[in-house]
């Protein structure tokens, strides 16, 4: 079973970037689709970017041009590079991983100010 871990989030002004990171340990990176999603308060959790393990990406409407995610193996890491935050980007961060089964990592904090 894989575990993973978060990183990266903090406090950033409107236009501003920030680079999630999220490394995986416990199993093969490699075998699993890698996602990000995120939970606003008061929303329910929503899917923000995939990247599956033949490299394909998908993304959510509100985050295409602006958000990038990418992955490397050989490091068991996946990243979210975000740029033009918005203050509704502000939400907490989660990764993700499936295969034969959800897993998702602890969050982390993201807040974009006006």
């Amino acid at each position: 079973q894989v575990q993973l871990v978060e990183s990266g989030g903090g406090l950033v002004q409107a236009g501003g970037s920030l680079r999630l990171s999220c490394a995986a340990s416990g199993s093969i990176f490699s075998i699993y689709d890698m996602g990000w999603y995120r939970q606003a308060p008061g929303k329910q959790r929503e899917l923000v970017a995939t990247i599956t393990t033949s490299s394909k990406t998908t993304y959510a409407d509100s985050v295409k041009g602006r958000f990038t995610i990418s992955k490397d193996n050989a490091k068991n890491t996946v990243y979210l590079q975000m740029n033009s935050l918005k203050p509704e980007d502000t939400a907490v961060y989660y990764c993700n991983a499936v295969h034969f089964g959800f897993f998702w990592g602890q969050g982390t904090q993201v807040t974009v100010s006006s």
